[in-house]
């Protein structure tokens, strides 16, 4: 079946590692299903992928791809839930918690196999295009926001790096929650698309807001870090889920957070029941992912380019006829 891997690690450039072609259809096994893929979106995950960031040498070559949306084996519509061995569903007891592609072959390809515990009904609302958005930038946010921030309706948040998949799915989320969201961005016209979402101000990165916030949405990492802490509300909680612009910052600011009792929360992906939720609250609400561009699977080489040069807004999506 045609699919889109990872043939090589190259941590300094690694689009040189992927490759488009032929690799083996998925076999039966106990407890797993195969999934008929007929869209699925990219993450940094699949860049950092590349890199060898969670993916080693050997488990070469690694089909990509984490989100997916397609047609199961009874033909029911579905999406899937990329968190593998959560659960112990389908794997062994004491295997660790992996997100798809860590271990186990992805969903750039005609069909992928997963444990049948993550399989999800898609809503008749969502197309599978919009469905692939969210199994983990999606899920992401909506976890960092109402399990980790734990923010409420009327509370403020500030979104870093508005653009990104994450960052854009916490701006429509937070509009949507009712709460007043700020974000950043070095460029202005994703600081425009900003506010188009729902955004009540956006800021060029770094910039003083207008008050501080409950919660702050961070995913850029050392760049905005110092801005982010000192965005805080005393008392509120920075979530943190990725660091694309570095994991070392210059000033940990370590002085503010203790004398503010701030919080600082890792976040991860989401659950099973999360992504239940998300799903549904996308179906009763009219809410949407932000899609960037769609393009068919063979194309997948400018979308991962797109994805790595930062130009994106929202997600890109691979598709299968």
């Amino acid at each position: 079946m045609f699919a889109v891997y990872a043939a090589r690690i190259d941590r300094d450039q690694p689009l040189s590692g992927l490759e488009l072609g032929e690799r083996p259809a998925p076999e039966a096994r106990p407890g797993w299903s195969t999934v008929t893929v007929k869209a699925a979106s990219l993450n940094h995950h699949d860049l950092w992928s590349l890199r060898g960031v969670g993916l080693a040498e050997d488990k070469l070559p690694m089909i990509l791809g984490c989100d997916a949306a397609g047609v199961d084996e009874d033909g029911n519509e579905v999406v899937l839930h990329s968190v593998i061995g959560q659960s112990g569903h389908g794997v062994g007891p004491k295997e660790p918690r992996s997100i798809l592609t860590e271990r186990y072959q992805g969903t750039f390809a005609e069909r992928v196999a997963v444990p049948t515990w993550n399989i999800l009904p898609k809503p008749k609302e969502l197309s599978f295009a919009e469905a692939a958005c969210l199994p983990t930038a999606w899920l992401t946010a909506y976890r960092m926001l109402f399990t980790n921030a734990g923010v409420r309706p009327g509370d403020s948040v500030l979104v870093q790096g508005a653009g990104g998949g994450v960052a854009t799915a916490a701006i429509v989320l937070g509009k949507a929650a009712g709460l007043r969201v700020f974000a950043t961005s070095r460029d202005e016209a994703k600081r425009k698309r900003a506010l188009e979402l729902g955004a009540v101000e956006a800021l060029e990165s770094g910039a003083r807001l207008p008050q501080r916030v409950d919660a702050v949405i961070e995913t850029v990492g050392a760049a905005t870090w110092s801005h982010s802490v000192k965005s805080l509300k005393p008392g509120g909680t920075l979530v943190i889920s990725g660091a694309t612009s570095g994991d070392r910052p210059s000033h940990a600011e370590l002085t503010r957070i203790f004398f503010l009792e701030l919080k600082v929360v890792g976040s991860t992906m989401g659950t099973k029941d999360e992504l239940e939720d998300l799903l549904a609250f996308c179906a009763a609400t009219g809410v949407r992912p932000v899609i960037d561009e769609v393009m068919p699977m063979d194309r997948a080489r400018e979308g991962f380019e797109r994805l790595a040069s930062g130009e994106q807004f929202g997600k890109v999506v691979l598709t299968n006829p």
